[in-house]
């Protein structure tokens, strides 16, 4: 009985490590433990100190602008600037300029930092909040990503013919529904 209780206790000891060590998204739950990145606020962490105005700056408009646009976020997602790639990378992501991981943290990358790239992940942080993390998963991929596109004001008029399709399905599914009904009718979904 000893043996299989100090199993147990070695078990739930080294899972989160290993966890925190082979599933690098995981990281955002804890960004300051990142090597170089360190936590100003329970909001804003930030690789590169000296670009903390601009981080708060990008911020506090892209939280202005989701809120007015999507509703008032439960919980103001946390979002960690990275300044360079190795940053990034640490967090196990690479191809994209900014990602969001449900409701635990949004990542951006040095390609990353322009108000449309932040409200858009920002966008599938109120979308995780709405419909649950488990449950964004399974929403249709023209739902999830052509409401981060269309409503993240994405300056491209036209994106690559996948993400182009879901803004325009989803635009079209908006007009149909009106926006004061976005949520109650995503949720039918």
């Amino acid at each position: 009985m000893k043996k299989l209780f100090l199993a147990l206790v070695c078990i739930t000891l080294i899972t989160p490590i290993a966890a925190w060590a082979m599933y690098k998204p995981m990281r955002v739950l804890a960004p300051d433990w990142v090597d170089g990145v360190m936590c100003v606020s329970s909001e804003i962490c930030i690789e590169n100190k000296s670009q903390l105005k601009k981080a708060k700056g990008l911020y506090e408009e892209a939280l202005y602008d989701v809120s007015n646009i999507v509703g008032a976020f439960h919980k103001n997602p946390r979002v960690t600037f990275c300044s360079t790639e190795k940053c990034y990378r640490s967090f196990g992501f690479k191809k994209a300029s900014a990602t969001n991981v449900g409701t635990s943290g949004i990542v951006v990358s040095p390609r990353g930092w322009a108000v449309s790239y932040l409200r858009h992940e920002m966008i599938h942080h109120r979308q995780s909040e709405e419909f649950g993390v488990l449950s964004s998963l399974f929403k249709p991929e023209w739902l999830i990503e052509g409401m981060a596109y269309s409503l993240s004001g994405d300056p491209r008029k036209q994106l690559s013919e996948r993400w182009q399709k879901a803004r325009e399905k989803f635009d079209a599914w908006l007009k149909s529904v009106g926006r004061d009904n976005l949520w109650k009718e995503a949720k039918k979904i």
